[in-house]
């Protein structure tokens, strides 16, 4: 390992290597960079940055990938120039200290997996790294070559930013060309789950397979589903069934041989964590597990409501920290495909049917509405559109996604159901949320094929097809015009979304004949 560091230009103080849950833990206690919670659970702050840096990351643009990165606000270019600068940067800072280095991989099936190498100064970065990527059997470690490298220096002081084009000191760049990535002026954890995440999402669609960032779990007959959502739509609470294995929690790839989680572990958020609604998370934090930027009483207990470092609190850990999992986070081809979306408009079906045509544009649109607050007390949704569901970490044009995602929903006969867990019977301040049972009953009917007999009919505004009856839910509110006592209000803010669906869409219309299946 030194010679392989060397001559990358590396020489550390000293190095540690694939440390196993007990030798992290020590590292960190002894570092003094992580303290204990009272059930021993290593407790670590991230620093200034409690989230990602969405400003501060950037592509490197080659002649390589100049026509297949889709280069704008989110993927912004660099110069191969600054990049090489970073690097040396990047590695003088390393020189002559003690290194932290995990290797492992991304992708549970074999055929498309990542080998990869993660390097940083940080014992705790290591163990995220640990945590949340394949953990290697010990002869795969005797010849390990990794084919991505992650250089994390968190504490790289960039003085000349502005003349190498970045936006701030920090910087996560991609280098796909290169297979590697760097990492400076940020500690925060997710920065390297989400750089392994964007390559992936660049080189897989190359090999014909579609990575997403979803949920994924299967049945007892082996029938597999994906659950898209934005946060605050009910993807993790969702996806966790006492019928189903978990498969993965968050991003996925759907290859011609099935589905396949990309990570070994999950990170979870615990702002307002309940031991009651969401006992899976809860009984993980344990040895082995590490919790980010919580805060603790004088026993090292952790008080969950206490946002005051940051509301996005984290805990990472390995996902067999979860009793039902499939251990092979692999399953076949996906029988439904669900998108979920919280509307809280109040005018989207509470469950409705989707052509591939229809399941691409909403794909595209990735639509989930946010409640703002006023001073005065007044409250209106705000419409939120991700492309993919996740358009942070998407370095292709969305239409790439897009297309393989039609293809492989015509290709595996799956379905396509677009799930609201939002209002009804009025707006936000109006109606009231759907209730949480009766959003699982509609799941559990299309996960056992239940729904499949219902009659559909197309919604007159939004096109999507709504069935006529559910099992155990009422079908009064299967239309969300017949949930409301002013119908003319509901055409109304209807016809409000509707329009904003197509404000969002006009970027799509240069690439094809997306909108045909979206709203009139």
């Amino acid at each position: 390992m030194i010679q392989q560091l060397k001559q990358m230009g590396i020489i550390p103080s000293a190095i540690h290597c694939n440390l196993s849950q007990e030798e992290w833990k020590e590292q960190e206690l002894n570092r003094k960079e992580g303290r204990l919670s009272d059930n021993g659970t290593v407790i670590v702050n991230t620093g200034i940055y409690t989230g990602r840096s969405p400003k501060d990351r950037f592509i490197v643009k080659t002649e390589e990938n100049k026509d297949l990165v889709d280069w704008g606000e989110i993927n912004q270019p660099l110069s191969e120039k600054s990049f090489d600068l970073l690097e040396e940067a990047v590695k003088k800072e390393m020189n002559q200290k003690e290194l932290f280095i995990f290797d492992g991989f991304a992708g549970a099936d074999k055929r498309y997996q990542l080998p990869l190498r993660v390097i940083t100064l940080k014992s705790w970065q290591g163990h995220f790294s640990h945590n949340m990527f394949l953990r290697p059997e010990k002869e795969e470690l005797e010849d390990f070559k990794p084919d991505f490298t992650i250089l994390n220096a968190h504490s790289t002081d960039i003085e000349n930013w502005k003349e190498l084009g970045l936006n701030s000191k920090v910087f996560i760049i991609l280098n796909l060309k290169k297979k590697m990535a760097i990492i400076g002026g940020t500690e925060y954890g997710g920065e390297i789950k989400k750089s392994i995440f964007s390559a992936l999402n660049f080189y897989l669609p190359l090999e014909g397979v579609m990575p997403m960032h979803c949920s994924a779990n299967i049945g007892l007959n082996n029938d597999s589903a994906l659950f898209f959502g934005l946060s605050g739509t009910g993807k993790t609470t969702l996806s966790t069934d006492p019928e189903r294995r978990l498969i993965g929690d968050d991003e996925h790839g759907w290859s011609n041989e099935g589905i396949f989680n990309f990570e070994g572990g999950c990170y979870a958020k615990t702002i307002n964590l309940d031991p009651l609604k969401e006992p899976d998370i809860f009984n993980a934090i344990k040895p082995g597990a590490l919790l980010e930027n919580v805060i603790t009483d004088s026993n090292g207990t952790v008080d969950y409501s206490n946002g005051s470092i940051t509301e996005n609190t984290r805990v990472s850990y390995p996902i067999d920290y979860i009793k039902n999992i499939e251990p092979s986070e692999q399953g076949g081809h996906p029988s439904n495909v669900i998108f979920l979306t919280c509307d809280a408009f109040g005018v989207l079906p509470p469950v409705s049917k989707l052509t591939p045509e229809m399941a691409m544009y909403h794909f595209l649109s990735g639509y989930t509405a946010k409640v703002a607050g006023t001073e005065r007390g007044i409250t209106e949704p705000v419409a939120t559109f991700s492309t993919c569901f996740g358009a942070p970490f998407m370095p292709q044009y969305p239409t790439v996604y897009a297309e393989l995602l039609g293809q492989k929903l015509k290709k595996h006969n799956a379905q396509a159901w677009l799930v609201n867990t939002g209002w009804s019977g009025g707006g936000y301040g109006i109606g009231e949320r759907i209730d949480l049972p009766v959003t699982r009953q509609m799941l559990t009917s299309i996960l056992n094929g239940k729904l499949d007999n219902s009659t559909f009919t197309p919604d007159s505004n939004f096109k999507v097809l709504i069935p006529e009856n559910v099992p155990g839910v009422d079908p009064n509110i299967l239309n969300p015009r017949n949930t409301w006592n002013d119908k003319k209000s509901y055409d109304l803010k209807a016809k409000e979304l509707v329009n904003l669906f197509k404000k969002n869409f006009v970027k799509y219309e240069s690439f094809g004949d997306f909108s045909k299946a979206g709203p009139d």
